[in-house]
């Protein structure tokens, strides 16, 4: 068996800002990088078609927006400048680390999150309570590449944690996408139906302790 968390909204909490468009313009201006006048509608418009199921990472999609307006901007530049706007306080939710720590005893546990920023996950993983360390596999969508609840994300961490995804519980808070944990041929844990306080009895029921 292996066991798979996802991150944001089930073992963190994190402020996200109230104005993505601004609160990205400003770390580009804080950059060097010139913002368009009408740069909350360009942020807002669809610049690349992916398939269904695929992840783009929100840098990408920003310089798209910024190349529509004429403005061309380094890849590297424009990636700092995303992850500054999104990294904001965190909070560990209780019982966050005593549920890794339960799941960690009797199986490979890994980190499963729908993030579209490069390096966000690392970097709230880092600000959390958490032990990294206490994680034998991070997977986050820009990484690789597919959201939850698209199979290929469950696919992708279960092989990560060298399990097959039929042995693969995945534990998170949004049944529209960690409940495609189901669909994909593994097994999920939502909460609130299953408190952090009441996981580790759930996975020894389940057979991963």
């Amino acid at each position: 068996m292996a066991v798979s968390f996802d991150l944001f909204g089930t073992l963190v909490a994190v402020a996200r800002p109230a104005d993505p468009a601004e609160a990205v313009a400003r770390q580009l201006r804080q950059c060097g990088v010139a913002v368009p006048d009408d740069w909350a509608a360009a942020y807002r418009e669809p610049q690349v078609t992916v398939e269904p199921g695929a992840e783009l990472a929100l840098s990408d999609h920003v310089r798209h927006a910024l190349a529509s307006r004429g403005v061309d901007a380094d890849a590297e530049t424009v990636a700092a400048a995303v992850r500054e706007a999104f990294d904001g306080p965190v909070d560990t939710r209780e019982g966050a680390e005593s549920a890794v720590a339960a799941a960690a005893e009797g199986a490979p546990v890994g980190i499963l999150s729908n993030c579209s920023v490069d390096g966000l996950v690392e970097r709230t993983l880092a600000r959390s309570e958490l032990d990294a360390d206490r994680f034998d596999a991070i997977v986050a969508s820009v990484d690789c590449g597919w959201r939850k609840p698209d199979r290929r994300a469950f696919e992708t961490v279960a092989r990560a944690l060298d399990a097959p995804v039929a042995d693969l519980v995945h534990v998170g808070d949004d049944p529209a996408t960690d409940g495609g944990a189901d669909d994909a041929g593994a097994s999920s844990v939502l909460l609130p139906d299953t408190d952090l306080a009441d996981l580790p009895a759930r996975l020894e029921a389940m057979g991963c302790r």
